[in-house]
């Protein structure tokens, strides 16, 4: 099935903005709850310049990959992206890229690319080797990709697409919104269902997907990367066949969404080491030790969010017993807060 129809003509409202760069500061206060593209921070990077497929068949020949449930050489993803016919093709997802091809990180330290200055706070570090899996290279052909959900642990990612381009289309998470049309989730949000394939999703479901609020699209064109906020449904799919590298990283501007994920939804934590007991516990400890105010307020923000508002029968009843009226044998039971 093409998928151009699908990635073009996309309404104006809908567009993720795209910015030429970004600094921390602007980041923090004024784009870390929405996506958007940035165009020019990946171009600086040695891999963007080196990384084909021939450069990486001639360096990596042999070293094997998680293709989602199976560990291939190199030389056999390559062969599988150039000659499936799949409808969902395998890609490959691989958390150990930067041990396994002997890669460095960091702008001052001769390395092969980095963390973008706007995204350089991550409260994760803080756990060092306890951290969990952060970063992966992705590889795949056409029409590979992922289908709607949120990424681990309520952290937020970017993704820079160094070969190819990619379409996305993402929706906000909240009570306010709409979870995206097609998909269906557990009312504490561990279990979700969604059709068998992203084709399926877009001949399904897109042209609603469109019209629902908040929906978010846009292309990630090669030297391009995007920013996925805590939280946001999303959906990719490459347009061509594509190289790119992610990461997950815990902003302050999220760390009350990332404490309450990891006290409320142990059962979908993930990504920790087994020798990790007890992720929330073991956060807030180093969280502690390193930054406590931030940790204080993220605590108090993720408390606040908890506090049911109150009704206003209940402030009018408080209001009179201050004022010494009494009223008794008369009551009502409201299954909806009156606001």
């Amino acid at each position: 099935m093409p998928l151009k129809p699908y990635a073009t003509n996309i309404p104006d409202q809908n567009n993720i903005p795209r910015l030429r760069t970004l600094s921390t500061e602007c980041f923090t206060t004024h784009w870390a709850n929405k996506p958007f593209i940035l165009t020019d921070v990946v171009h600086e990077w040695p891999a963007f310049h080196e990384w084909s497929i021939p450069f990486l068949l001639q360096q990596f020949c042999g070293v094997e990959f998680r293709a989602e449930a199976v560990d291939w050489p190199l030389d056999t993803c390559i062969d599988y992206m150039n000659s499936n016919e799949d409808e969902s093709p395998l890609y490959l997802f691989d958390k150990s890229f930067v041990e396994k091809m002997g890669l460095r990180e960091g702008k001052g330290q001769d390395g092969h690319y980095w963390v973008p200055e706007c995204f350089a706070e991550d409260l994760f570090a803080v756990l060092g080797e306890q951290r969990p899996d952060s970063r992966w290279l992705i590889m795949g052909p056409e029409r590979s990709g992922s289908t709607f959900h949120k990424d681990p642990n309520a952290t937020s990612a970017w993704n820079a697409v160094l070969r190819g381009s990619k379409y996305w289309i993402m929706f906000p998470s909240s009570t306010s919104y709409p979870a995206p049309p097609g998909v269906f989730v557990s009312e504490n949000q561990s279990e979700v269902t969604t059709p068998l394939s992203i084709v399926e999703w877009l001949s399904g479901f897109h042209a609603e997907a469109r019209k629902t609020r908040g929906c978010m699209e846009g292309i990630c064109k090669e030297g391009e990367l995007v920013y996925v906020p805590s939280g946001w449904w999303h959906l990719v799919v490459n347009l061509s066949p594509s190289i790119a590298i992610t990461q997950n990283f815990v902003p302050s501007a999220h760390l009350a969404k990332v404490l309450s994920f990891l006290k409320n939804k142990p059962d979908q934590v993930s990504g920790f080491s087994s020798s990790v007991k007890n992720p929330y516990e073991t956060f807030t400890t180093k969280m502690k030790g390193r930054y406590p105010e931030l940790l204080e307020a993220g605590l108090k923000e993720t408390n606040n969010k908890r506090e049911p508002r109150k009704r206003k029968w209940d402030q009018v009843i408080k209001g009179q017993a201050r004022n010494g009226e009494i009223m008794a044998g008369f009551s009502f039971d409201f299954s909806e807060d009156v606001r």
